[in-house]
This record gives structure tokens, sequence and C-alpha cells, in this order.
């Protein structure tokens, strides 16, 4: 009896269809007439069964509650992340040091490029009161600024006159950044400062006479507001000796060969 309660039982589960269970109740209660004794217990199994449907739909319902659909769980994740909790991909970008900027001086011939505007590209000389003229804006500051800065200067004030502008400046020639040299050399004059530049590279450069005394080299450079005089032993250097000597000049330097 076990055996067929069990096999009735799943199988009118498998049922959610009203008239298929009324149409299993149908061949339960021939096969009740048969088997007089199996009455009561496979009446007391219709009962339970034909409850079924509404029992299943509530337990779906249920379950259906305590476990969302796809779409609910996508609407209401369990877990979020927040863009605080993951942090944002950055790229480090190197720090400039005040020697790695390029500041524009006087004399300096600067490239300076107004995107799709050809009447206001042009390639000129920083004046020596450290100012440009360019059309529309007239004079403009450009000596103590780096081309970054002038270029931010200039899309400024072209906004009054263009929509959106795209401004690029690029020193072209490099010129007043330079040192001089002065007595028994080839070459006199500036001499335009290449970063790092040292004494012998600028006198490599220059070249000495045959009366050049280069034991007495000196260095003349501007300390706040004075002037400091630096040794410089030519002979020695050449030896590889009393390298801190090779002195690396600075912008306005003056380098003497007595």
């Amino acid at each position: 009896m076990h055996y067929g309660t069990h096999q009735h039982g799943a199988g009118f589960a498998a049922c959610q269809d009203t008239k298929q269970l009324t149409m299993i109740a149908v061949k339960v209660r021939s096969f009740t007439r048969r088997e007089p004794a199996m009455r009561a217990n496979v009446a007391l199994i219709a009962v339970m069964l034909l409850g079924a449907p509404g029992l299943g739909w509530t337990q779906t319902s249920d379950a259906a509650g305590q476990n969302p659909t796809i779409a609910e769980a996508k609407a209401h994740p369990t877990s979020t992340t927040t863009p605080e909790s993951v942090p944002e991909a950055t790229t480090q970008q190197p720090k400039l040091t005040p020697n790695d900027i390029y500041i524009i001086g006087a004399d300096d011939v600067l490239h300076i490029s107004v995107w799709k505007e050809p009447e206001l590209t042009t390639t000129l000389p920083v004046r020596s009161d450290g100012q440009i003229s360019l059309p529309l804006v007239n004079d403009v500051q450009a000596a103590g600024l780096s081309p970054m800065q002038l270029a931010a200067s200039l899309t400024d004030k072209l906004r009054r006159f263009i929509d959106g502008p795209r401004v690029t400046v690029a020193v072209a020639q490099m010129n007043h950044q330079r040192v001089y040299v002065l007595g028994e050399v080839l070459r006199h004059g500036p001499v335009a400062l290449t970063p790092d530049m040292t004494v012998l590279q600028v006198l490599s450069t220059c070249g000495l006479t045959q009366f050049a005394n280069t034991k007495k080299i000196y260095v003349l450079r501007s300390v706040n507001g004075g002037q400091q005089k630096l040794a410089v032993n030519y002979k020695r250097l050449l030896k590889g000796q009393a390298m801190n000597q090779n002195i690396v000049l600075k912008v306005g330097d003056t380098v003497v060969v007595p």
C-alpha cells in the first residue's frame, strides 16, 4: 500500500490543471470500488491532493517571494559596488621641477599656431620688453611664462573673437638663455646655454688662444645682487683632477679666460 500511495501522490503532485485532477479522481473512485479495503486511505489521499493546486500555488508564490527573478535581481542587486569602493585607474604623471620647465625670455623665437586660423598662425620673436604682438589681441606678455602658460593666456584673449580657440606655443629658438665668454678665446660673446652645460663644454665650443692662462680661468655669477667668482683650473680638469671645478653654468654666467 505504501508503494501505491507514493505513485499516486507523485502523479498528482505533477498535475497543476484542475481538469486533470478531476479525471484522476474518477479513476481513483473506480479503483476503490474494486479494492474496498483501500477506500478509506485513498479517499484521504484524494482530499489532500484536491487541495494541492491551492497549496502548490501558495508555495510557489512564497518561493517567488523568497527567491526573486533575474529581472528583480538586476533591478535590486544584493550587493552593489560604489565608485568609492573601486579605485580609478590613474596614470602617474611625472612631476616637473623648475629646471624642467622652459621659461620664455626676450629674443626667443616662438611659433604660435591657432587651429583652423591660418591668419593667426605665425612665427615671431619676443621683443626686448618681453612682449609679442598678434592680430586681434595686440601686445601680450610672453617673457617669464612657460609655453603652456602663454598658450592659455592667448586662448583666453582670443575667446572674445573666436569660438573655442585652440592655441599651441612652441619655442623655435632659445636665444635668451645664454652665457658669455671673454678673454683669450677664439670666439667671444654670447653662447646659447644648453641643459647642464659645463665650463669645459663652453670652452671647447669657443676654443682657447695660445696666450690663455689655463690655470686662472674663472666664472662670474650674479648672486643676490652681487658677483661671485668661481675659480677654474683648466689644466687640472683636462687631467681629470679637481672635477668640482667643472661648474654647471647658469643663465647669465660669464666665463673669463685671462
